[in-house]
């Protein structure tokens, strides 16, 4: 995050140039004014440019994540790593599933990709357990994932409902029996969602009450009961893991082994395609 003196330099510089202004006004020109102007316009970019690269060797500013963030947790930094290697990671598992399938691998050697990258995701779901007891707000708000990303961010994840949603057309052809139990995961998963959702509501509207309630003489207990509040977050973002990680565990009891290979890979090359979009937006020509 920006320090206060980084936005008071600038108009600091600019009241000297105004004063400067002032003395050469009985014998300067407009042009001279107007160079004044373009030389405090370059000292600012400077300024700023060796601001942002200051925070760069700090490892502070994310430029993914569109800006500058000075105050984020140490916990949350932690996971931001381990998060970026995990990425890594997983474009290694993606390019294994994908090699599996064109070469026509038998169902043991698919399998043991398959399981490979059922572990994969099983290891995001323990970094995410670890970080969420260290800043369960950076996990909760998705401000370690994409713009696009974060769009469809529920309690700081995929909800696995929408995810079976959109994998349904893409494994055709399905078996009856696969297609009810598809359709059996589907509404489990929306059911827990729901209730995960309402649960979420009732703790907001809770907090709302507590900070808002009570004469302003109580502020500060009625903060200590908001933070004891707060720490069921924890608890939300836990639960809604475990759903996550449950149907992934799930898909691969009712598909094949080619269609579990060829689930995974859809997924995988869905959330690529999203990260892909956040950087083009981010670099997209602005006016």
């Amino acid at each position: 995050m920006a320090e206060f003196d980084d936005f008071v330099y600038p108009y600091h510089l600019l009241e000297e140039q105004e004063s400067h202004h002032h003395q050469q006004s009985r014998r300067g020109s407009t042009s001279e004014k107007q160079l004044d102007a373009k030389t405090l316009r370059r000292l600012a970019q400077n300024r700023e440019a060796a601001r942002k690269s200051r925070l760069r060797k700090k490892g502070l500013f994310l430029g993914g994540c569109g800006g500058a963030v000075g105050n984020i947790s140490s916990g949350a930094a932690i996971f931001d790593m381990e998060y970026s290697r995990w990425l890594e990671d997983d474009q290694r598992h993606m390019s294994e599933l994908r090699t599996g399938l064109h070469a026509h691998l038998s169902d043991s050697d698919l399998r043991v990709i398959v399981d490979g990258y059922i572990s994969h995701y099983d290891e995001i779901f323990r970094l995410k357990g670890v970080a969420a007891k260290s800043d369960v707000f950076h996990l909760i708000t998705g401000m370690w994932s994409t713009p696009a990303e974060r769009c469809f961010l529920w309690m700081g994840g995929f909800r696995p409902s929408e995810l079976i949603k959109m994998l349904i057309s893409q494994l055709d052809p399905l078996t009856e029996q696969q297609v009810m139990g598809i359709y059996s995961l589907q509404h489990s998963s929306t059911q827990a969602e729901e209730a995960l959702s309402q649960g979420l509501e009732q703790l907001q509207q809770s907090l709302i009450d507590t900070i808002a309630g009570g004469p302003v003489i109580d502020g500060m207990q009625q903060m200590a009961v908001a933070l004891a509040k707060l720490a069921n977050l924890e608890s939300f973002v836990r639960q809604a893991d475990n759903l996550r990680q449950q149907t992934l565990h799930q898909l691969p009891r009712i598909l094949t082994v080619r269609q579990a290979a060829r689930c995974f890979l859809v997924i995988g090359e869905y959330y690529a395609r999203l990260r892909a979009l956040s950087s083009l937006w981010s670099s997209r020509p602005r006016e």
